[in-house]
């Protein structure tokens, strides 16, 4: 059973095996989440990233953490160079992550709210979906033992803290 935490703050600063990026399918990393991990971590994760790109939207691709406390980035691509998503490319993005984290054989992961900035998509359905998403997949054979969704502003946190409340009451 994968444990299951809401954090409010700043997804550079968690030590985690894995820090997830809400990536566009080229996986340059601007602003936002993905800005934050490179201007933490260094541009050496973004290179990394782009080596490796384009990816199918949906998917997810991994690279190393350069100086962040975890030992890997995973690329969730939520959306295209067009910079919108939609429920079905983040629920297929954050499927593939915890596919890739269970690949890597980890243990913890940390999800920032993929496709609610740039992407602008509404908050209390990204929750709905990506908790629904950890849930659905604690119920499969996982080595993940804990998901933490990190929410920068308010907002989010109190969208996912009250959907997290919901799904497991």
């Amino acid at each position: 059973m994968i444990k299951i935490e809401v954090h409010h703050g700043d997804i550079t600063r968690l030590e985690v095996d894995a820090m997830v990026n809400a990536a566009n399918n080229r996986l340059w990393m601007g602003g936002g989440v993905a800005g934050a991990l490179k201007r933490v971590g260094g541009r050496e994760i973004e290179t990394e990233a782009v080596s490796k790109g384009p990816i199918p939207i949906g998917e997810a691709a991994v690279t190393g953490a350069g100086k962040l406390k975890a030992k890997y980035i995973i690329h969730a691509a939520v959306m295209g160079q067009d910079l919108t998503t939609d429920a079905t490319k983040i629920r297929q993005a954050t499927k593939n992550t915890l596919l890739r984290g269970d690949e890597l054989g980890i243990n913890s992961i940390a999800f920032p709210a993929l496709g609610t900035g740039v992407g602008g998509f509404p908050r209390d359905e990204c929750a709905r979906i990506m908790i629904s998403e950890v849930v659905q997949h604690s119920a499969s054979k996982t080595v993940l033992g804990k998901v933490i969704f990190v929410l920068y502003d308010e907002p989010a946190y109190q969208a996912f803290k009250q959907e997290l409340a919901k799904q497991l009451s």
